[in-house]
């Protein structure tokens, strides 16, 4: 295994511990009575870029598919 492909799986778990942190931050911010509308959004926003993020990351560690 090389040191690249280590650095990315540090990299892909590191993304997906901020993305179900994020899921928890949400699921209780959403559970408040009032809640706050933009800082929810913001929150959902970032957990989509997680998770093209994360999606990117795994790319890289698939070996390429000679068709």
């Amino acid at each position: 295994m090389s040191e690249d492909e280590d650095r990315l799986k540090e990299r892909l778990e590191e993304l997906r511990t901020e993305h179900r942190d994020l899921d928890e931050v949400i699921a209780r911010l959403s559970e408040q009575v009032p809640f706050d509308q933009i800082k929810l959004q913001r929150l959902k926003k970032r957990k989509l870029i997680l998770k093209d993020l994360i999606a990117r990351v795994e790319s890289e560690l698939l070996p390429d598919i000679i068709a």
